[in-house]
């Protein structure tokens, strides 16, 4: 999953929440990506930082959930990305480390 926050403290409390909660084996935070879009009719320019949430698809609703419990934005980003491959041991390690569903 893909989640954009307006500052690190935000996006360290949602990373936290996430891994603490079962939702997500693994967070990474990515500093100061710079986000072009229109809002409310305005083109917008923003320093943002990104969260890769590693997680498995069937946990997305009590992800976005969660995370807009969290969030600062009235509209967050929170995209699933597939995952089409991945090494065997990882993709072991990362359905252990989240919730059974």
């Amino acid at each position: 999953m893909f989640i954009t926050t307006a500052s690190g403290k935000e996006a360290d409390k949602i990373a936290r929440g996430l891994v603490g909660r079962g939702l997500a084996a693994c967070v990474n935070i990515i500093p100061s990506v710079k986000s072009v879009y229109t809002w409310k009719g305005r083109l917008e320019v923003s320093n943002e930082f990104l969260l890769m949430a590693k997680t498995k698809q069937s946990l997305f609703c009590k992800l976005e959930k969660t995370v807009r419990s969290m969030h600062s934005y009235d509209c967050p980003e929170i995209i699933s990305v597939p995952v089409n491959k991945g090494s065997r041991d990882y993709l072991q390690w990362l359905g252990s480390s989240i919730k059974k569903r």
